[in-house]
Parts: C-alpha cells; sequence; structure tokens
C-alpha cells in the first residue's frame, strides 16, 4: 500500500503557548488521520540571523536554514499557521521563507518549495483572526513556486476557542481547519501522483 504524503506542519510564531502552534496541530491531526505522515517543527528551534546578503555570501546559509531547507524538502506539503503582526506575516516567518528559499550545496533555487502543495490557516484574539496576514503569506508562497490551496480559514477570537488540551471547542472553525488538513493530504497525494506519472 503507498505510503501518504509527507507533510511538514509549522506556525509562524515563538511564543511556547501560542494560539497559532495550536492551531496548526488541529490541522495536522486532520492530516494524518486521511493518511499523511506528518511532522511537527518549532521555528524557535531554528534560530537565524536577519537575511544578510552579506553574510551569506562570506559564509553561505546559516546551519539552522540549511536543516531546517533540508527538512523541507524531504516534504511533499506544508501546514502553516501565522499569526497576523501589523497586518502582515511575523518576522520569523518571513525571514525563515528567506534564508530557505536561497540556493545552496549545490541545489537550485527554491528547491523546497517549487511545486508543494500548503494550506494556510490563522489563529488571533482580534476581530479578524488574522486573516490580513494570510493575503500576504499567500502571497509570497505563491511568487516561489507554491500551490496554495484556496481554502484557507482565520479563528478570530481565538483565545477564548481552545480548550487546556489544545482542542478547537467551536465546531465551524474546527471543520474548517480540520478541511484544511485533510485537503492538503489530498492534493499533496495527486500532485505526487502525477509527478510520478510524468516520469515514467
Amino acid at each position: 500500500m503507498p505510503k501518504g504524503p509527507k507533510i511538514l506542519c509549522f506556525a509562524g510564531s515563538l511564543r511556547k503557548d501560542s494560539l497559532n502552534k495550536k492551531l496548526v496541530k488541529v490541522a495536522m491531526t486532520a492530516a494524518e488521520e486521511a493518511g499523511a505522515e506528518v511532522t511537527y517543527i518549532d521555528l524557535k528551534e531554528y534560530p537565524m540571523p536577519l537575511y544578510d546578503e552579506e553574510i551569506e555570501k562570506e559564509s553561505g546559509l546559516p546551519e539552522n536554514a540549511k536543516k531546517l531547507k533540508a527538512i523541507m524538502k524531504e516534504h511533499q506539503a506544508f501546514l502553516i499557521a501565522s499569526p497576523e503582526y501589523n497586518s502582515s506575516i511575523s518576522g520569523v516567518l518571513k525571514n525563515a521563507i528567506d534564508w530557505t528559499s536561497r540556493p545552496s550545496d549545490g541545489d537550485k533555487s527554491l528547491e523546497c518549495y517549487t511545486g508543494k502543495v500548503a494550506g494556510i490557516m490563522a489563529a488571533s484574539p482580534g476581530p479578524s483572526g488574522g486573516l490580513r496576514g494570510l493575503v500576504t503569506l499567500r502571497s509570497i508562497l505563491g511568487n516561489i513556486g507554491v500551490i496554495v490551496l484556496p481554502e484557507q480559514h482565520a479563528v478570530s477570537q481565538a483565545h477564548e476557542l481552545f480548550t487546556p488540551e489544545g482542542a478547537l471547542k467551536d465546531e465551524k472553525h474546527k471543520r474548517q481547519i480540520t478541511n484544511i488538513g485533510k485537503r492538503v493530504t489530498l492534493i499533496s497525494k495527486a500532485v505526487s501522483e502525477a509527478e510520478l506519472v510524468a516520469k515514467a
């Protein structure tokens, strides 16, 4: 029986009790139940300097950028929960994308992004749920070759909607986030199968 797609799950937040870390884990569980092989990472474990072309020219990619890039290359899809900072995405998420989008060790530019599938979501205590940040994230990912699913969801008043165990209490929001996890699994599997047929 063929294995399911490998999906990398992470949030664009460093805070230990981040609402977006909780949110992406809901989608991750749904993806796993749909047959995906899921991996959760915390960007706090991959600290990097702000992207600087001089650093890149002098010493190449930082070690943590290489590690993160290698992990990304092993996966066919992403589930990303993005907090909204001043109507955009967080600095840590943008910086991680900037570094991992750079070529290194003989690989192609954007190799860990091109043709990958992504499902995006957001959680916020505010009324928009982080929706404005998803506009930016969708634009960035689309421009570096990622297939971003049209389905997305922003959870407003999120500080009131999680149980102590991290489950979503609101059934409507849970259904939407669960659907993103399942859809990423389905679409990334279809894309991978199509690529295999093309190479045959």
